[in-house]
């Protein structure tokens, strides 16, 4: 059977490296506002209580509409084609974000953006997951999955290096125009010219490869990785919901946060964000890259996600009580090597769950509400205890509590599914 992948290789290991292009461009456009939030909330003139309650909404938005989009459309967009939804997805959120220049001079008209960027990103990863449910095996699928999702990582890392200095150097509308550009003419082509829904004959692909590649050889149908039965009914979906809704509690709490709570708690002016936010992000690229790697290799993958979680909390409970600039640093960045010990399994995870043919429906399921609740939340529940008590080290605390609860979950998910 090697021998027999290995024609196939090459065209379908650039299919990932392409999602993540798209993925990169994408969380630019979702992640400018967080980075953005300082210079908006000193452009209206907010006081830190104000940041709070006006950042939940701005914040929160567009995760309660990108949360409903995953759920209702995607089943319509795996339908219509996963590579025309894909590309439809980047033209919407692109324009959305362009928009954000001429009509983006109130609160409300940025919630507004936010909701429509929120439900024009919605259907764009459960139609990366479809495609790479198409093209690999179970055995690969942590690695694959990781190549794509390296997009979200990378951007999370690049974004403050790339975006901070533009906005101080153009303003943030500007930024926000140049960043929607990118995703209308770098990422359409991309995957209109090198990405296609699955593996035909015309890629010189035997029917061996196909049945290895839309089956896996090597896992069996009865021990609880391909469940032919509806998902809907089966338990253990239900758990890796709720474990996704506790890491989206927890990563969107930190990403969308992090820049005002350096900024603002620990008084690090808005030009010398960059450096410390992209390093710490950055952990997040080897992080996943390693847990990938020992996801697919050892098996364990549900398990390794519970220890992450549970070691990220520890670390970002000792960077809430730290000040000085560099140990702030390196406790958050271990705490984002760790936490990505489940975005390194995450869509294996749900994919050996579903139906093949409704991973992209299945996922769409998933992300929709572990974003809807967990996206929202951690962006409502940090907001609000800022709000209310004006500390932004009390709203951290709140992520910490997020990740023992995912570490526990997710301990009790390793239980009820083995590899």
């Amino acid at each position: 059977m090697p021998t027999a992948t290995a024609s196939v290789g090459k065209i379908r290991w650039r299919i990932p490296i392409i999602l993540g292009v798209t993925l990169f461009v994408n969380y630019l456009d979702r992640n400018n506002l967080s980075l953005a939030l300082p210079q908006i909330a000193r452009d209206f003139g907010w006081s830190d209580r104000e940041i709070g309650s006006n950042g939940e909404w701005l914040l929160g938005a567009f995760f309660l509409s990108y949360g409903l989009s995953n759920m209702f459309l995607s089943p319509f967009a795996e339908r219509f084609s996963p590579k025309r939804s894909t590309i439809a997805a980047i033209a919407a959120f692109s324009v959305f974000t362009i928009l954000c220049a001429p009509l983006g001079q109130s609160l409300t008209a940025l919630i507004v953006l936010r909701l429509l960027l929120g439900l024009g990103e919605g259907v764009h990863i459960p139609m990366l997951s479809a495609i790479t449910s198409h093209w690999f095996p179970d055995t690969e699928r942590s690695r694959a999955n990781a190549i794509w999702s390296l997009g979200i990582i990378l951007a999370t890392a690049s974004a403050p290096l790339l975006i901070v200095p533009s906005i101080y150097a153009i303003g943030w509308r500007p930024t926000f125009a140049l960043l929607g550009a990118v995703g209308m003419l770098v990422s359409i082509p991309l995957v209109c010219f090198f990405v296609r829904d699955e593996p035909h004959q015309n890629h010189n692909v035997s029917d061996m490869e196909l049945v290895y590649i839309r089956t896996g050889q090597g896992i069996a149908d009865n021990g609880g990785m391909r469940i032919q039965r509806s998902y809907i009914r089966d338990r253990r979906f239900w758990l890796v919901v709720l474990g996704g809704t506790l890491n989206s509690f927890c990563a969107f709490g930190i990403l969308n946060w992090l820049p005002i709570y350096f900024n603002r708690a620990k008084e690090i002016n808005f030009e010398q964000l960059g450096w410390p936010l992209a390093f710490i992000f950055a952990a997040g690229i080897a992080g996943i890259l390693v847990m990938a790697y020992l996801g697919d290799k050892l098996q364990r993958r549900i398990l390794l996600a519970s220890i992450g979680f549970l070691i990220a909390g520890i670390m970002v409970y000792i960077a809430s009580s730290v000040n000085t600039l560099s140990l702030l640093v390196l406790f958050f960045a271990i705490a984002v090597f760790f936490q990505s010990a489940y975005g390194a399994q995450e869509y294996a995870i749900v994919q050996c769950l579903l139906p093949a043919n409704r991973v992209g429906a299945g996922t769409g399921l998933y992300n929709g509400l572990s974003v809807l609740f967990g996206g929202v939340g951690g962006s409502l529940i940090p907001g609000s205890i800022v709000a209310t008590t004006g500390s932004f080290d009390v709203a951290i605390l709140s992520i910490v509590i997020g990740a023992f609860l995912a570490a526990t979950v997710m301990f009790v998910l390793s239980r009820t599914i083995k590899y």
